[in-house]
């Protein structure tokens, strides 16, 4: 068994380059992006793009032909299937009941890009910069007030009707009426008003005195659904439904069964093909999702050809158990490819509107019960590295005491800074003995930190308060997921029950792992948040208290001053450096509220298909981009048939 493994260096080399330069100047502007004209409106200039960035730098200019990373020359056709664990009950994503296919995003486009970011940012060589799709061009002033949209005429839904700004219009007010209530205060606070100039032309109007961070591209990334449709249909966007509104991008559904299966087609009239920003991408014919009652069964038809493609995240998996025949005959390709994006913070989650959480010293103590060292050497065959940060391996990364220009960001704020976040050094995970799930000196430290906190062992062995009311704890699990992460989950369990906690797991199917994960009925869960990669309103839903209550994209909870006020200076940056500053800051803040236990990452994608697929020779740093633009070999297929590797 041979893999392919990609160097170290690059993934740094990749880490240290991801930021745009620090670009305060607006003849940089005009330098960079051919297509940018300046014209005098009062005092203020207008600004003309194809593109945009908050700081003004594009790397593509106006007359760009391709993305750099991409084969031009990349043949359309084929299919790619990959198996998915767990169940769906409808294709529309922005339900609030039920839960959606996997990729049921994948037809709808927005101005500035495509909504389905899993199939790879655009462009994805570049962090913080995007190019028109819907949109030609854009027009804004410099201080970013309004925004206009010029939209390209010839676009169409998949239904052959055009897509105009009055569906842009419409589709913003949905999100407003119809859609998750986070996002739609969030919005109506910051956007009042959009108008509809004509049929190609749409201007979004930004409040007064707030940051201008993420406005543009808030709107710019609204998905384009058909006013004409949901009009005719009266179907809400909230609802759980197997019939979905035409979209405009490059696939269509062609076939669903509910829990079992859904195929994508390529739309051979697709309108935007020959734009450059598509060139070499969206080259599979069809997209082929098979779904399985858990992660076994998934691996099972991977491994009898069955379905065609893995990105495999389970390293007992990877490391133990592609010794199939598939594999020894050179029929499957296993893969190391670089990821040169920062790691998401995965591990497992506090849900802080508990109130037994309300002491850090029982956080702390429920943290000792989770052995990183054991589980990466028991259960992960060693191939997980532990996050340090949110931004683990960056320069953002909050290392030391406070600098003098990051001490006095904190001291500026009206919150309340702890006096040990501006001496101290920030929070780092514990360790733990390998040789031994429960680390004993550990255990110790725990359970001193619980006896503090006011929960004593009783004669019973297990801890109860003042109130004689238990130390209970619940860890929600979804059955689907792989059986080492249930190892991981249930390993850490014990280790709690070990400390008098009245600790217990509970694995529930999908669909109500969902509901309740959306309603927060859970103490402790797995999941994660984003890493830290630049500043963007986005981070008041993820990490603020305004939604921290109902918001879906805060699994924790969190409700922090201190973390809302650097999330507002670093919104408020008005140069790269003052916002790379803002970013540390927020990475240390965050790290000091300890919501999450990290578990730990991998560092590279790990891929595993049969061998009829090709990519180009360098992966660029933010996306894998299988379904994005990969490509599809019909001679190498034809010779797995041939071969009987293929069913």
């Amino acid at each position: 068994m041979t893999r392919q493994r990609s160097g170290s260096a690059a993934k740094a080399q990749a880490l240290r380059d991801w930021r745009p330069l620090a670009l305060t100047a607006l003849f940089f502007i005009l330098a960079t992006t051919l297509a940018a004209l300046a014209q005098e409106d009062g005092e203020q200039k207008i600004i003309k793009s194809h593109g945009y960035s908050f700081f003004g730098n594009l790397t593509y200019p106006a007359d760009f032909e391709h993305f750099d990373y991409v084969n031009p020359d990349a043949p359309k056709g084929g299919e790619i299937s990959i198996a998915v664990s767990g169940t769906f009950d409808s294709m529309n994503p922005y339900t609030r009941k039920g839960r959606a296919a996997a990729l049921s995003t994948v037809g709808y486009e927005s101005l500035l890009g495509q909504v389905q970011a899993g199939a790879g940012g655009l462009p994805a060589d570049t962090s913080g910069e995007y190019y028109g799709l819907l949109a030609h061009t854009i027009e804004y002033p410099e201080d970013k007030s309004w925004v206009i949209f010029h939209m390209r005429p010839e676009a169409r839904f998949s239904d052959g009707t055009p897509v105009t700004a009055h569906d842009i219009a419409f589709s913003h007010n949905l999100l407003l009426d119809q859609g998750l209530k986070s996002y739609a205060d969030a919005v109506r606070a910051r956007i009042p008003r959009v108008e509809v100039l004509d049929d190609h032309r749409i201007k979004f109007y930004f409040t007064d005195g707030i940051s201008r961070r993420s406005l543009i591209d808030q709107v710019g990334f609204v998905p384009a659904w058909s006013k004409k449709w949901y009009e005719e249909t009266g179907a809400k966007l909230d609802e759980s439904r197997l019939e979905i509104s035409p979209g405009s991008g490059p696939y269509v559904v062609e076939n669903v069964e509910v829990s079992r299966s859904v195929t994508y087609k390529r739309n051979p009239d697709y309108w935007g093909k020959d734009l450059p920003i598509n060139k070499g991408r969206h080259n599979f014919d069809t997209i082929r999702l098979e779904y399985f009652a858990d992660s076994t069964a998934a691996f099972e038809a991977f491994k009898a050809g069955d379905v065609t493609y893995r990105t495999e995240s389970d390293p007992k998996i990877w490391a133990t158990a592609y010794d199939f025949p598939a594999v020894d005959r050179g029929h499957v390709k296993l893969e190391e490819l670089p990821d040169g994006a920062p790691p998401a913070n995965t591990g497992i989650i506090f849900n802080l509107g508990r109130d037994v959480f309300d002491d850090i010293r029982v956080r702390e103590a429920v943290a000792m019960g989770f052995n990183f060292e054991w589980t990466n050497a028991s259960l992960l065959n060693g191939l997980y590295e532990q996050q340090t940060s949110f931004s683990t391996g960056t320069e953002f990364e909050a290392k030391g005491e406070p600098g003098e220009d990051e001490r006095a960001l904190f001291e500026s704020l009206e919150a309340q800074v702890p006096e040990s976040l501006l001496t101290s050094e920030p929070r780092v995970p514990h360790t733990s003995k390998a040789n031994r799930l429960v680390d004993r000196r550990n255990l110790r430290r725990a359970m001193k930190l619980l006896d503090e906190a006011g929960w004593p062992v009783g004669d019973d062995g297990l801890r109860r308060n003042a109130a004689g009311e238990l130390l209970e704890l619940n860890f929600l699990f979804n059955s689907a997921d792989s059986p080492t992460n249930r190892a991981m989950a249930q390993a850490f369990v014990s280790n709690l029950q070990a400390m008098g906690i009245s600790a217990t797991f509970e694995a529930v199917d999908p669909s109500q792992y969902t509901k309740r994960e959306r309603d927060k009925d859970y103490d402790l869960v797995m999941d994660g948040y984003p890493a830290l990669f630049g500043m963007g309103t986005g981070y008041q839903q993820r990490f603020g208290s305004e939604a921290a209550e109902f918001s879906v994209f805060n699994p924790a909870a969190l409700a922090s001053p201190l973390v809302d006020e650097v999330i507002e200076v670093g919104l408020a940056s008005e140069t790269q450096a003052e916002e790379d500053l803002a970013v540390t800051a927020l990475d240390r803040a965050l790290r000091h509220e300890f919501f999450l236990i990290p578990t730990g990452y991998v560092a590279d994608h790990w891929v595993a298909y049969y061998d009829m697929y090709e990519h180009p020779e360098e992966i660029p740093p933010y996306a894998l981009g299988t379904l994005d633009f990969w490509w599809f070999n019909p001679e190498k297929a034809q010779a797995l048939r041939e071969a009987g590797a293929l069913r």
